[in-house]
């Protein structure tokens, strides 16, 4: 059944109250699938929805939905419900789930918490937002150095339940310290009699609880890892990120740096769970932002009126002009921005980026200029030395643009400003400015 009828089906039997129809339905379903389902019904439907999930998967359906959705069936089910779902989450589920939660909601659910889940999850909320302190889990699997592989087998054999994962152990001292890490593949090939510590490999890579969770996640995309060791100032093992961790991490500084490319204040609330004010408060500032450094291309304009107003084709060809300084701005800047957030770039680069943006600048720029230059001496055979004029400043607009769009999202990052920002909206108000007084000069140059 096509996703679009499937979901028409649930929402028809949920409707109708055809539970016992539903619940077989949602037997059948991944759980992703169902969060997904789930998280975009009104707030009542969801509620009853959850309601109707078999409970084996109630839990692991929970920990898929987004934060409004939980917030809402939080706020509806009993005390005893919600210490089941929180004591048997994940700590980072967890965690997550209470960042999202007002004040007084996330009070009343550590309330209903275990001893030793409050503390743990009060241990994490400490840690600094996008920290990878609070992003990591504690539920990780720990061996000691002293363990033969048969030990170690029967140790991840009692915790490996309630571990997020067992594929890689962290080896341990009595002090927390972390001395290797070692696979179950590792071990299940090994002998029985043979040491944890002859079977271990020093890890590739730590980092400390207050490293920012991105690069944590760009060092697991590095070191194709599943899980890696988060330490504390002293570097003892305190939690792991796992890879599923870094994905959630990726996905959302990705869609942030997409709506500052887009001149829009970041949301963390999905569109359609989103109001419209909220929607117009992030879009407005950087609209009356962007509005009023536009008032600078009417008062360049203004100060060339004489030669507009003498030649009145110039004016034809300004749009084209300057739409395509943007093009060529946003191209540079989505390169570069890309690249910064890969790792490929440094700030150190700059010089190598300004000359490779400058080298490909003039091959686009004369290429254009050339094209746009016989396509007026056909169309405007008796215009004089204007296509000269346009097809010079064409040049000059795209070795401006390029140069400008490669370089500024670099000094955004040398000022610990988010290179994001310097996306193509404010780069084409930029361009735009330039390219008039360019253009003008140009023409007063040749033409007067």
């Amino acid at each position: 059944m096509a996703p679009e009828a499937l979901t028409q089906a649930l929402e028809d039997l949920l409707e109708t109250r055809q539970y016992r129809a539903l619940r077989a339905a949602f037997s059948e379903m991944n759980n992703v699938d169902l969060a997904q389902f789930i998280s975009q019904l009104p707030a009542r439907q969801a509620t009853l929805a959850f309601r109707t999930l078999p409970k084996d998967v109630e839990l692991e359906v929970f920990a898929e939905l987004d934060p409004g959705t939980q917030q809402t069936i939080i706020a509806s089910i009993t005390d005893q419900e919600i210490a089941g779902i929180i004591d048997e989450l994940m700590v980072d589920d967890a965690v997550d789930m209470l960042e999202e939660m007002p004040a007084p909601l996330v009070i009343g659910v550590l309330r209903n918490s275990s001893p030793e889940t409050r503390a743990l999850i009060n241990q994490f909320l400490r840690y600094p937002e996008y920290s990878t302190g609070s992003i990591m889990t504690a539920e990780y699997t720990d061996l000691r150095v002293d363990m033969t592989v048969e030990d170690a087998i029967k140790r991840i054999r009692r915790i490996g339940e309630d571990r997020e994962t067992i594929y890689t152990c962290f080896v341990v001292d009595d002090t927390r310290q972390l001395d290797g890490v070692v696979t179950v593949k590792d071990l299940l090939l090994a002998n029985d009699v043979d040491l944890v510590a002859d079977l271990m490999e020093p890890p590739a890579v730590t980092v400390e609880t207050t490293t920012d969770q991105e690069e944590a996640a760009k060092l697991l995309a590095k070191y194709d890892l599943i899980s890696l060791p988060v330490v504390d100032a002293e570097g003892r093992l305190v939690g792991i990120v796992t890879v599923d961790d870094a994905v959630d991490v990726i996905r959302e500084e990705d869609t942030e740096d997409f709506e500052k490319m887009a001149a829009m204040t970041p949301s963390e609330r999905p569109y359609l769970k989103t109001g419209v004010f909220r929607l117009a408060a992030n879009r407005l500032p950087w609209l009356l932002v962007l509005m009023l450094s536009g008032m600078l291309t009417g008062g360049i304009l203004g100060h060339y009126q004489d030669l507009y107003l003498a030649v009145p084709v110039l004016m034809t060809f300004v749009t084209m002009l300057t739409g395509t300084g943007g093009n060529a701005g946003s191209q540079s800047s989505t390169l570069i921005i890309r690249g910064m957030a890969l790792g490929e770039i440094q700030t150190r680069d700059m010089p190598a980026v300004i000359f490779k943006e400058a080298r490909v600048s003039l091959m686009v720029g004369v290429t254009l200029a050339f094209a746009n230059f016989l396509r007026m001496l056909i169309t405007n055979p008796n215009s004089g030395l204007v296509p000269l004029v346009v097809s010079l400043t064409l040049i000059a607009t795209v070795f401006v643009a390029k140069v400008i769009g490669g370089v500024l999202p670099m000094l955004a990052r040398a000022v610990k400003v988010d290179p994001a920002l310097m996306a193509a909206p404010l780069i084409t108000t930029i361009v735009d400015a330039l390219v008039l007084v360019i253009y003008f000069n140009i023409a007063r140059a040749l033409l007067f």
